[in-house]
């Protein structure tokens, strides 16, 4: 491989620990590892970076890590926990069963909207009796602009399919959700080489000698990769403590809309006089559940301080 070839841009499809599969313009894989540890340059390395490397033996050294045009993460008192990089939207995917923590759904748009990330709400399993019950828990939602899409994925696989397909057209989009809301169907479904391209990165990663990948890239178009699905694996918690605390209201649009009616220009919600925030929940215009959810949040940020 040429020395030109070698620098070339790569697309990170696949990250675990310090190994990343990094795919090249002409859609060859290659097991990568970045050099040295140093953050911001070529030491954490998230699925969907563009990245320059160059070949080393049989794998290669990531060099250096192009910059990002957003990066979408959940952090706790312990540790930062990245999904992916450089996306065009994210697919929150929710079902009618089991029930869904709205608290969860929350924080996901929270940090979408931290990140500048275009965000949609994928409802699963609508064939079932449950669904009348999911779909009005989502209602603020929908109030609220956020595009709430109702599919049946394994009962009605080409309807899920046709209402999808143009939502995700020329964009890299990342799924969210916990187990059991179908979403090992939904990729199955759109990317019908999910399990060659899993081979792949197996292969890649030599079959068994790393756990895992916690990451996956998928292409939905073939060889046009011009669209693509990413997969991240569940989470139990969703911390926020990347967020300021007088900013989370801004990033709840419900919430937002209201707050330009606040008497004091620091409030924050809670107690303060002129609240608007609070004259609007009591006038039905904030969900209870949206306002218990932000104090919950609040809460967590105030104690970090």
């Amino acid at each position: 491989m040429s020395q030109t070839v070698a620098l070339d841009v790569g697309l990170v499809v696949a990250a675990h620990g310090r190994h990343c599969v990094v795919e090249s313009p002409e859609g060859e894989r290659i097991i990568c590892h970045p050099r040295g540890k140093g953050r911001g340059k070529s030491g954490d390395c998230v699925v969907g970076d563009r990245v320059r490397w160059q070949a080393s033996g049989d794998e290669g050294v990531i060099e250096h890590i192009e910059s990002r045009r957003n990066l979408l993460f959940r952090q706790d008192e312990w540790k930062t926990k990245s999904f992916a990089a450089n996306l065009d939207q994210l697919l929150v995917l929710v079902a009618a069963e089991p029930v869904f923590s709205e608290s969860q759904l929350a924080r996901a748009l929270i940090a979408a909207e931290s990140a500048d990330i275009p965000a949609r709400i994928v409802l699963n399993k609508a064939d079932l009796p449950t669904i009348a019950a999911a779909r009005e828990r989502l209602l603020p939602y929908g109030a609220m602009g956020i595009d709430v899409i109702e599919v049946a994925l394994k009962t009605h696989p080409e309807a899920a399919r046709a209402r999808l397909h143009p939502l995700l057209d020329g964009k890299a989009s990342l799924v969210l959700g916990p187990s059991g809301t179908g979403k090992s169907t939904l990729i199955n479904l759109l990317a019908p080489d999910a399990k060659a391209q899993v081979g792949e990165i197996s292969q890649a990663l030599n079959s068994g000698r790393h756990t895992t990948t916690t990451t996956q890239w998928y292409w939905i178009d073939g060889a046009e990769r011009r669209s693509a699905l990413i997969d991240s694996p569940g989470f139990q918690e969703f911390g926020l403590r990347q967020i300021d605390a007088q900013q989370l209201a801004v990033l709840m649009p419900d919430l937002r809309r209201h707050a330009t009616a606040c008497r004091f220009y620091n409030c924050t919600h809670l107690h303060e006089p002129g609240c608007g925030v609070r004259e609007a929940l009591a006038r039905g215009e904030i969900s209870a559940s949206r306002y218990r959810i932000y104090g919950e949040i609040l809460a967590e940020l105030v104690q970090r301080r």
